[in-house]
């Protein structure tokens, strides 16, 4: 999978094309799959009948016309909202089976989605082309136990990041791949260190949410795998014109 790989500068689409589109709806994939992305990235959440579905927030208020919190709220409920332009709210059932081979970043926000959507992905046999993030450890050890791939969580992150400068901090974690902010606060987490760490673990990084073509540039001379951005057709337009220059895990220039 082209997320698991090293070698590779996958344009991960967040939330879709969701620079142009809303967010996490069906219209902003699709029209991320139009751009020509190699990815699409999402978040998941469940129902109160326990029902996976794509949504960033605990609340509909900001991205539907609907309010308050969707634990609170029905499979039915949810679909009557509109999720902008007259799309609704997907299911993870219906991502799934709408892009039945496209690469999938799937953010667990919440530890109770973990189970139903494990469930989803090996009940569709996608466990090959799914990569599964969270904030939280115990967000991802369901997938992990399930044999999913996963990027590190939070504090896995952070033990590897300090691995970088602290001598005797353990690096490894039961995760493939980083999907990281250039920064948290003040912190800068994507740095040449970290990334050359991580390629030599053979641990692609993913950094989101990048939509400046030349923030793009700087991260893959950097080594960084992945960009994960709000305006796929304009990073990947940056990525392909980049050829047979792009830079390999920890190389130095475009």
């Amino acid at each position: 999978m082209i997320l698991l790989d090293p070698l590779a500068h996958p344009v991960i689409a967040h939330r879709g094309a969701s620079g142009i589109y809303p967010e996490n709806t069906l219209r902003a994939f699709r029209e991320a799959v139009a751009a020509g992305v190699d990815a699409l990235e999402f978040d998941v959440r469940v129902t109160r009948d326990r029902v996976p579905v794509v949504l960033h927030d605990a609340r509909v208020d900001r991205t539907t016309n609907g309010t308050g919190l969707l634990a609170g709220l029905t499979l039915a409920a949810v679909r009557e909202l509109d999720a902008g332009d007259g799309e609704r709210i997907p299911t993870l059932t219906e991502v799934l089976d709408t892009f039945p081979t496209l690469p999938l970043l799937i953010e667990i926000k919440e530890p109770a989605a973990t189970p139903p959507v494990v469930r989803e992905i090996r009940l569709r046999g996608r466990e090959t082309d799914v990569l599964l993030g969270a904030f939280e450890t115990a967000s991802l050890r369901p997938g992990r136990r399930a044999g999913l791939a996963t990027v590190a969580s939070r504090s896995e992150t952070v033990l590897a990041r300090l691995a970088c400068v602290v001598p005797g901090i353990p690096r490894l974690g039961r995760y493939a791949a980083f999907s990281v902010p250039v920064r948290s606060g003040r912190i800068r987490v994507v740095t040449r260190a970290f990334v050359r760490r991580a390629s030599r673990d053979h641990r692609p990084v993913h950094v989101w949410t990048v939509n400046d073509v030349e923030a793009a540039r700087t991260l893959w001379t950097m080594g960084v795998s992945g960009v994960i951005t709000n305006y796929p057709d304009r990073i990947r337009r940056a990525r392909d014109r980049s050829g047979p220059s792009m830079p390999g895990p920890g190389g130095e220039g475009l």
